[in-house]
């Protein structure tokens, strides 16, 4: 069966290569959301930007990401994993380079809505891809350390921005236009990536997804090693909305969506919401703040793979939910607690991100994977795009403070939905995502799991 080909191989240098690869799109990924906030910044203060062409510039490429997960999601899963994966990187490399020679605001909304397409696409092919070759004992690390690159992507977008600042008026095109440097190596590193011998084999092609196994994975590999164990067939992309499905998706997209608006919302404007909490030095702050994020992803990556999916989700949208209570209520804090507050918000929705990468992948049979993984993160990207676009007029219309509150309340909305319907994906198969019931998973001795 699959699971023994696959999800019971020994890992290899084929699986820490793909893995890196895989990674390093989410580096790139991180980079460009992360470097319009110091960028904004400059441009601010050499153009004068309202305040809804700054919320637009802010979530353009968050929306352009809902765009492009949906669509090429699906794609993904017609056309397979191997040409997406590196298609999406070539979008990165010309529209990062092609910010430098914006002259119009609109023009600048237009291109970050293009490469937010592309990242879109790159957050369904990469952790799809990877997750279908991952051994099983090794899934939780290999796909969480997506979210630790993409969080050094994020942080190296802030450092990068801060360095290039003294540069004069033009620095912002620089920073914008530095993204293209690690896309155009990521996109050369991609080349002769193999395609998904999962995907291959849904597709009828099983000789060529024996070959790319034997090739990459396991030389000794046979057809009887290959057999489908899944319980639910077919790329219908309709299959995702029917009855059993539709509680997957639901989930995979609320729970995402309720650890995203806050952190996107707070982190993409992180300088101007410490200087509305009057905290001077704004800009390096955020840098200090952003290597908790760091932090945290390493943190989550090592605890992914000890602790179950369900307590790891439920722990982390308490916390969350308590430290930004305690920043919405206590007016006049002084500096030094604002950003450590802000610095335990970095580091627990940091390691909590490891699920964002993780989860999903389990929660699809192979056929509809991709387009699971896309549609789950465009709802969750709908709500990343509305609080970034909303928190600049919210701080301008109820101040930082009601502001904050709401995230909580947001934060809140998380836990309650996913302690109804949080399942335990650790110990499965990905073949095992054909009968994931949540939260009335029962395993057997062997360390798999029946529905």
């Amino acid at each position: 069966m699959v699971g023994y080909a696959i999800d019971d191989a020994r890992f290899s240098g084929f699986h820490l290569r793909v893995t890196a690869y895989s990674a390093g799109g989410m580096f790139c990924d991180g980079y460009l959301l992360g470097i319009i906030a110091p960028a904004l910044a400059v441009y601010g203060r050499q153009h004068e930007v309202s305040t809804l062409w700054a919320g637009l510039i802010g979530a353009s490429a968050l929306v352009g990401l809902f765009v492009g997960s949906v669509a090429f999601g699906w794609l993904t899963d017609r056309v397979g994993r191997q040409a997406m994966y590196l298609a999406d990187l070539m979008i990165f490399v010309v529209g990062s380079a092609a910010q430098a020679l914006v002259t119009e605001v609109a023009w600048l909304f237009a291109l970050r809505l293009l490469l937010g397409i592309a990242i879109g696409a790159d957050y369904a092919i990469s952790p799809t891809l990877l997750s279908e070759f991952t051994p099983r004992r090794h899934r939780g690390w290999m796909l969480s350390s997506l979210n630790v690159v993409w969080t050094v992507g994020y942080v190296a977008s802030f450092a990068v921005g801060y360095l290039l600042s003294p540069l004069g008026p033009d620095s912002w095109r620089w920073m914008l236009a530095s993204s293209a440097v690690p896309a155009l190596v990521v996109a050369l590193l991609r080349i002769g990536t193999p395609e998904s011998p999962r995907w291959l084999l849904h597709q009828g092609r099983a000789d060529e997804a024996l070959r790319v196994v034997r090739t990459h994975i396991d030389p000794h590999a046979t057809a009887e090693d290959l057999v489908d164990d899944e319980a639910e067939g077919g790329s219908d992309y309709r299959a995702l909305f029917r009855r059993g499905m539709r509680r997957r998706v639901l989930f995979g997209g609320l729970f995402w969506f309720c650890q995203v608006v806050p952190y996107f919302a707070l982190f993409t404007f992180l300088p101007t919401v410490l200087a509305a909490l009057e905290i001077e030095g704004d800009l390096a702050q955020s840098v200090i703040v952003n290597v908790f994020l760091l932090v945290g992803a390493v943190v989550g990556m090592v605890v992914v793979n000890r602790v179950d999916r369900r307590p790891f989700v439920l722990g982390s949208f308490l916390l969350l939910a308590a430290v930004t209570a305690v920043l919405g209520v206590w007016v006049g804090a002084p500096a030094a607690a604002v950003v450590g507050l802000f610095a335990v918000f970095a580091f627990v929705v940091s390691a909590a991100q490891s699920l964002a990468l993780v989860y999903p992948s389990e929660l699809f049979p192979t056929g509809v994977r991709a387009s699971g993984v896309g549609v789950v993160t465009a709802f969750s990207r709908v709500g990343a795009a509305i609080g970034t676009f909303l928190l600049p007029v919210s701080v301008a219309g109820l101040g930082i403070h009601p502001t904050t509150l709401i995230a909580t309340a947001v934060l809140l909305v998380g836990l309650v939905a996913s302690a109804a319907w949080a399942p335990e994906t650790r110990r499965m198969t990905l073949g095992g995502a054909a009968a994931v019931a949540p939260a009335r998973i029962r395993h057997n001795d062997r360390g798999g799991a029946r529905g």
